[in-house]
């Protein structure tokens, strides 16, 4: 991977010029307010993912389901309460995100630090981006200044979220929506390189889908009956569990891919060509991956006086 840094630094400079050109949000925000976050937060990730390195696929799974619902806002961190039902139950959520208490502790140190200054959205994405380099995959600049909702919609989280039985032109379109091209989605999907699945999200492809390598569904078919065992884990990258690399890629071409939606980048689409890019070059897919992450970290944050500084990132203040 440190081949790939020329072409990292260089997909950086480019996103945060653009982005930055919005006026949103900047790579310094907190540099006068909360000096230490950067270092908190490392120190809080790595302490997470030594002891279970799950972690780090589940905090970059939470970043991501928290921006694709009304934005990069902090909402999924959200409690239900008594004026709204939140996200953490809604059906893609529901039993399968994690990680809470790992943002609750970051949150309670950052407060330590620098009191009501810091957003768990920000928290959130500069977690999710610690996590990957921890478990070996690149870092970059994550830019700041987002503010935390005030309520959330466990409907929007019904609706805007691809799920596991997803088909290639279902992604395209939700990625779409988001102001995310083909290329992001197939670069983000990359993020299956780490984190394990529940038997019940990847059953129906082991057993009913043709497009799946015999002797790797048969493996998988070992812990997922085709009734019961609905929360056994299986590694979604059957290489590299808790590295982050390209094997991922390298397992849809040999049609190794865990979910329906996965093997659907693979699949005689308009994705083959670039899936089979990414998996005999590691630079390219991190080069992307990166600059895919940056653009998701910038759908629709609540900056300037929207939203509020969240003191306890599961309720409002």
């Amino acid at each position: 991977m440190a081949s790939s840094s020329n072409t990292l630094f260089c997909f950086l400079a480019l996103s945060i010029i653009a982005l930055g050109a919005n006026g949103q949000l900047s790579s310094t925000f907190y540099s006068t307010t909360c000096p230490n976050l950067q270092t908190i937060v490392r120190s809080a990730m790595a302490r997470a993912v030594a002891q279970e390195a799950r972690m780090g696929a589940s905090i970059l799974r939470l970043f991501f389901h928290d921006c694709f619902v009304n934005g990069c806002d902090g909402s999924i961190l959200l409690d239900d309460t008594s004026t709204f039902t939140g996200e953490k139950n809604a059906g893609p959520n529901a039993n399968s995100v994690r990680g809470f208490n790992v943002i609750d502790t970051i949150k309670s140190q950052v407060e330590a630090s620098c009191p009501a200054k810091v957003s768990c959205a920000d928290i959130l994405a500069l977690a999710a981006r610690d996590g990957v380099n921890l478990l070996g995959g690149p870092t970059w600049t994550v830019l700041l200044g987002r503010r935390d909702a005030k309520t959330a919609s466990q409907s929007a989280a019904n609706n805007n979220l691809p799920g596991p039985s997803s088909s290639l032109q279902t992604l395209i379109t939700m990625f779409g929506n988001k102001g995310l091209t083909a290329k992001d989605m197939t670069a983000l999907s990359g993020a299956h390189t780490i984190g394990q699945a529940r038997c019940t999200t990847f059953r129906s492809h082991i057993y009913s889908d043709t497009n799946i390598n015999a002797a790797f569904a048969a493996t998988r078919k070992q812990t997922c009956p085709q009734s019961g065992g609905d929360n056994n884990l299986a590694p979604i990258d059957v290489q590299t569990p808790t590295r982050f690399d390209n094997a991922y890629y390298q397992n849809l071409v040999g049609q190794r891919g865990l979910f329906h939606s996965d093997q659907e980048l693979f699949n005689g689409g308009s994705q083959d060509s670039l899936v089979s890019t990414y998996s005999t070059s590691a630079s390219t897919f991190i080069s992307d991956f990166v600059n895919a992450m940056v653009k998701m970290g910038n759908i629709s944050p609540l900056t300037g006086t929207n939203g509020e500084i969240r003191l306890n990132c599961r309720k409002i203040n």
